[in-house]
């Protein structure tokens, strides 16, 4: 994925308030190409996996709560620059410190609760976008 791709998932309050298809709007319009894309449920032990690195974390439990509480829709995107420009579309992690007009800031309830995730860097979109989706997948 160096480079030009990197992955997201729409987070389950963002899903479960109906906001998937505006939010998806706005990836497209910000001109992302979407690779691949399902619309899923974690276990809490799949929540687990993926967010091992914060095992030793305080909020380990409450994100893996969280992360299986309800469907998400993780996306691997396309596009030159694609994680930089990404993490700009999305904005802060704290909805209240996120620029107008971006995703967190639109559509975001809480840090905890904000709306969206996207890779920090093309290692690890790729190590994310790999969790969710085959190779086949990733046409």
């Amino acid at each position: 994925m160096a480079g030009n791709r990197t992955f997201t998932m729409i987070k389950p309050d963002a899903v479960s308030a109906g906001h998937t298809g505006a939010i998806i709007k706005m990836i497209e319009e910000a001109g992302f190409r979407i690779v691949a894309m399902k619309k899923t449920q974690l276990s809490r032990e799949r929540a687990g996996q993926f967010y091992a690195i914060h095992k030793e974390r305080p909020f380990f439990n409450d994100l893996c709560s969280y992360m299986s509480s309800g469907p998400i829709v993780p996306m691997i995107l396309e596009k030159d620059n694609a994680v930089e420009d990404f993490r700009k579309l999305i904005g802060a992690t704290d909805p209240q410190k996120a620029a107008p007009g971006t995703i967190r800031n639109l559509f975001a309830k809480s840090i905890e609760a904000n709306a969206i995730h996207g890779s920090d860097s093309d290692a690890n979109a790729e190590i994310e976008g790999n969790f969710f989706f085959s190779r086949t997948e990733q046409y």
